[in-house]
């Protein structure tokens, strides 16, 4: 067969560029410490949401059964629906299974209707792909660049103008009031990736949301698999926006609802990361964050500038970092092992990620076998 020869050809050589990726069963608990996954308050294991989870299920089973536009939209979607727009300050949500098919999902509907898309071009591969698929009529600006965005947009308009809260490939964070101001002047909408800002950067966790109003912000990813350690998004916005993407939106009228009990289990983490205990958590994360950037400096070790949970390690070579990583697994320690594609060709880096539920003990565990790795 065609498809055999051709798949091995291509394996070959991606194996020969140590760009093949295999796949890895991590199991929590088998004497490895992770410091690879998103879940940046640790909610995907507290108790509170885990029985949200639990009751969820006996309640409304497995599965919704269907699409959102047929009998899949049950009260605990409702509820989750109402409950995002007064914690973001927003009129309606609109739930996706993912952060890649709400961010492809809605550019593919609303690309269309702009003159210009101009985005950061460091956005998530979801929002490029949803982009080029809908419209030749976009442009790419520099990274957090507020001026190149700005000589980018279209003088005769209408413009959409993208960015994302975080990056989760350098863990900087975009000059969202800038981007507000140059939206405002150049009369474009402006849509943030909210995706590793939900539920961990700003008062509430309220994060790109807390600091522009709907007006200033139209459209925002929210994303659940991140800082509110469930799984899903959900577009937030105006109520027309919603109207518009339950009647046109390909991939929400053609996906089967995620469960009734994912809605309540992400429920139960927005309330947690709205609460006295969501203060606490992000307080600890801070620590941790500048507990880690201490002890690399310390023992010089290089960090791109980032005040997230998102840590990374310059290394360049896609060999070297494989080979970093490997000698931190060995000794125990999970990290990101980043490459192109992802990256930029002679980008590789180890992404590190922080969690409220790490120790003090468990970071200088990751320091010494950093040092050990040879990257200080």
């Amino acid at each position: 067969m065609h498809i055999a020869t051709e798949l091995n050809a291509q394996l070959s050589q991606l194996q020969q560029q140590n760009l093949l990726r295999t796949r890895r069963v991590f199991q929590p608990g088998a004497q490895l410490i992770s410091f690879a996954g998103n879940d940046y308050l640790g909610l995907s294991q507290h108790p509170l949401v885990l029985k949200a989870y639990a009751q969820g299920v006996q309640q409304w089973g497995a599965g919704s059964g269907a699409s959102p536009a047929v009998i899949g939209f049950q009260p605990p979607h409702a509820y989750l629906c109402r409950q995002l727009a007064e914690w973001l300050g927003r009129d309606d949500a609109l739930l996706f299974s993912s952060g890649f098919a709400a961010n492809h999902c809605t550019m593919r509907s609303l690309a269309p209707m702009y003159m210009q898309v101009v985005i950061d071009k460091l956005s998530h591969a979801s929002l490029l792909d949803g982009m080029t698929d809908a419209t030749n009529s976009w442009k790419r600006f520099r990274h957090n660049n507020v001026q190149h965005a700005q000589q980018l947009l279209s003088a005769e308009g209408p413009n959409l103008l993208v960015s994302e809260s975080v990056f989760s490939m350098d863990g900087d964070q975009a000059p969202l009031a800038a981007l507000a101001d140059v939206a405002v002047q150049k009369q474009a909408d402006l849509w943030i990736d909210d995706a590793h800002g939900l539920g961990v950067v700003g008062a509430e966790g309220c994060s790109a949301a807390g600091q522009l109003t709907q007006r200033q912000l139209p459209i925002i990813t929210a994303t659940f698999g991140k800082g509110l350690g469930v799984m899903g998004a959900a577009i937030v916005g105006s109520s027309d926006l919603m109207a518009y993407l339950h009647t046109q939106g390909r991939e929400y009228i053609y996906s089967t609802a995620f469960c009734g009990a994912q809605a309540a289990a992400v429920s139960a983490a927005i309330r947690l990361a709205q609460g006295y205990e969501g203060q606490c958590l992000r307080a600890r994360l801070a620590d941790n964050i500048d507990d880690f950037r201490t002890l690399c400096k310390q023992n010089n070790i290089a960090l791109a500038p980032s005040e997230h949970a998102i840590q990374i390690v310059p290394v360049g070579s896609d060999q070297a970092a494989l080979m970093i990583g490997n000698l931190l697994a060995e000794q125990g320690i999970v990290v990101g092992v980043i490459r192109p594609p992802t990256v930029a060709k002679g980008s590789a880096r180890l992404r590190i990620t922080l969690s409220a539920q790490h120790s003090q003990a468990e970071i200088k565990l990751l320091i010494q076998a950093l040092i050990h790795a040879g990257t200080s």
